[in-house]
């Protein structure tokens, strides 16, 4: 269940590694600050983290259904941030979203997440690069973990935007393929991730204008960066839509297109085959009182006929575009 767990002072990590009831005791003493983190947990795994770290009941089950929207909750003197994390399977072309709940307190900072999207090994790592931002606390740690679950979005954004433009060359090539079904899809992903992008806007932008007291007013710049790329995103994400529609009806008139070709050749070869059809047909009436039937020269000449008409019917639909 607990993935790393270390104690932060003045923005180094401490060496060794903490048990859940030490981190707990860390917690409550002067200096430094816990950042735990967690994978997966059961509903009996944070209980006993929720016991030990004093958690709100409400805080608690949002962590343990781990289907929330977006957002930004408060609870006393401990913020609640749901973040959806996001990741682009591109042989699959399926957009897989996760969960990362974080609990912000000015003593320590507990991360939970579900799903494979956003690891959060590395931002730790990164973070501990930046020790003068890792001295103001659990909320420089948060800033660290929106920035890479944002980032992660713009690389889906990318790969979306890749397939899209995929979608589009196929739309118009020459072959007769129809690749509506691959449209609608790419659609059903794009609307799933909007759904992990656009309710975390108005969360961050609380953020990047201050208007919480627990985030120190220098972390201001950096959460207006993060605030900024995701309206980078959202901005993409809605052209994405806008895109996916056009080529959709594009597709459609494609389709009508193709089927207006197929029945004017089909008309076409009809109109030229009905020309034999019909003089076959009268010759075969076999009638006694027929002049033609005694010229000589009345059977060659039936079929050049028939031949010149064909050919002429074949040049005519040929410049017309039919065939």
């Amino acid at each position: 269940m607990i993935v790393d767990c270390a104690v932060y002072d003045k923005g180094q990590r401490r060496d060794g590694e903490l048990s859940l009831h030490d981190a707990g005791q860390a917690s409550r003493l002067d200096g430094g600050f816990v950042w735990i983190g967690l994978a997966e947990p059961t509903a009996e795994e944070f209980q006993a983290v929720a016991r030990e770290f004093d958690l709100h009941e409400l805080a608690v089950e949002d962590a343990i259904n781990a289907h929330q929207r977006p957002k930004l909750e408060t609870y006393e003197d401990t913020l609640l941030i749901v973040l959806k994390s996001a990741r682009y399977v591109d042989p699959k072309e399926v957009v897989d979203i996760g969960e990362i709940l974080l609990f912000v307190h000015p003593r320590f900072l507990i991360t939970v997440r579900h799903g494979e999207a956003s690891a959060l090994a590395g931002v730790r790592k990164r973070a501990q690069e930046r020790p003068d931002l890792l001295e103001l606390g659990p909320p420089a740690a948060a800033y660290a973990i929106i920035d890479q679950v944002v980032d992660d979005y713009e690389e889906v954004a990318a790969g979306v935007e890749v397939d899209i433009q995929e979608v589009e060359a196929e739309v118009f090539s020459t072959a007769r393929a129809n690749p509506a079904e691959r449209i609608f899809k790419l659609e059903r992903e794009v609307i799933d991730f909007q759904r992990a992008v656009t309710p975390l806007l108005p969360a961050v932008d609380r953020l990047a204008r201050g208007q919480i007291s627990e985030i120190p007013d220098e972390l201001g710049p950096y959460f207006r960066d993060v605030h900024d790329h995701l309206l980078r995103v959202q901005g993409r994400i809605e052209t994405f839509r806008d895109l996916l529609g056009a080529a959709l009806h594009a597709n459609l008139t494609q389709v009508s297109v193709r089927q207006n070709e197929d029945m004017r050749k089909i008309s076409a070869w009809v109109a030229i085959l009905a020309v034999p059809t019909s003089v076959a047909g009268i010759y075969g009436m076999n009638f006694e009182h027929m002049p033609e039937l005694r010229w000589e020269l009345g059977y060659p000449a039936v079929l050049l006929v028939i031949l010149m008409v064909c050919l002429y019917l074949y040049w005519r639909f040929k410049r017309a575009g039919w065939l």
